[in-house]
């Protein structure tokens, strides 16, 4: 899909969620696509929420694949969380939740990261929500 999309003047990117966190065969989906696609061709839209959900630590990731995550999604959660409860209970307002985002930042150039999108999935008042992840953002420092 790479190869096709970079011969059709196209990028080709992939948008994590939980489930590539969830072991397969003693792997995790998203470390098998990491290491099969070649970086010129794929690059990760790595959401900062949902690789948290599924229990892993994107630092680590920076780590091991430095710059191949040019797109980030960025969501907040209350708290660690547990594989029974929805994540949309725990879903919040950048700023409003647990995550670390300085830390995270602070790596963005290792990470390759040159788009940010705010989103919350439900947030009840769109509006509202985007005014406070925005307020907390401008604010952070890394």
């Amino acid at each position: 899909a790479g190869e096709a999309c970079h011969n059709a003047g196209l990028t080709f990117a992939f948008h994590n969620h939980s489930y590539e966190f969830v072991p397969l065969g003693g792997q995790l989906p998203y470390d098998v696509l990491l290491a099969a696609t070649d970086p010129a061709l794929v690059k990760l839209e790595m959401d900062l929420f949902w690789i948290t959900f599924g229990g892993q630590d994107p630092l680590a990731y920076f780590a091991k694949y430095p710059g191949r995550f040019p797109l980030v999604h960025v969501k907040d959660m209350t708290a660690k969380p547990r594989p029974d409860i929805p994540a949309d209970s725990v879903m919040r307002d950048v700023g409003k939740g647990s995550i670390d985002w300085k830390r995270i930042f602070a790596r963005s150039e290792q990470a390759g990261i040159r788009h940010y999108f705010v989103e919350h999935d439900s947030p009840g008042d769109a509006l509202a929500s985007s005014r406070a992840s925005y307020e907390y953002l401008k604010r952070l420092e890394f």
